[in-house]
């Protein structure tokens, strides 16, 4: 679409709002108090006839450009000339116009008064280097009383 633009107006605006990283999302939540953060992201392919139908979607999902400065209006020439770059720089074979769309899921707690707290970690009596001895450490200090089976 600056490509485009570039060569039909002289000149290009943003047209959809600045693309997220992983890591401003978890700084985000850091910054607003929220502790054991996770974050996973999907890679969505899909793929479209031309770009009108990818633009409709993206407004659709209102990825467009917020901000209060912008271009409100596209020209046709520019969006039929989008659509023939797009589609002269990334066709597949089939004539389909490839978009990738990335879908972030993240999740994050607020500390509370009524959370249960973490166990205080415990000692074991065995070193986990000594696991290839376990049956002469079971027989030399007991097993736990388990219930024994009936049958």
């Amino acid at each position: 679409l600056q490509l485009a633009e570039l060569e039909r107006e002289g000149g290009f605006s943003p047209h959809i709002s600045p693309f997220v990283e992983v890591r401003d999302i978890g700084s985000l939540l850091n910054r607003s108090n929220f502790s054991m953060i996770t974050i996973d992201t999907d890679d969505l392919k899909v793929k479209y006839p031309t770009i009108f139908q990818l633009m409709r979607d993206l407004k659709g999902m209102a990825e467009n450009n917020a901000a209060i400065n912008r271009k409100l209006h596209l020209h046709r020439e520019s969006l039929f000339a989008a659509n023939a770059i797009y589609a002269d720089l990334y066709a597949n074979e089939d004539g389909s116009l490839p978009a990738t769309f990335q879908i972030y899921y993240w999740i994050g707690w607020k500390p509370d008064p009524s959370q249960p707290k973490p166990l205080k970690p415990q000692q074991s009596d065995v070193s986990l280097k000594d696991l290839h001895k376990l049956e002469d450490i079971a027989h030399t200090m007991g097993t736990a009383d388990l219930p024994k089976d009936k049958t």
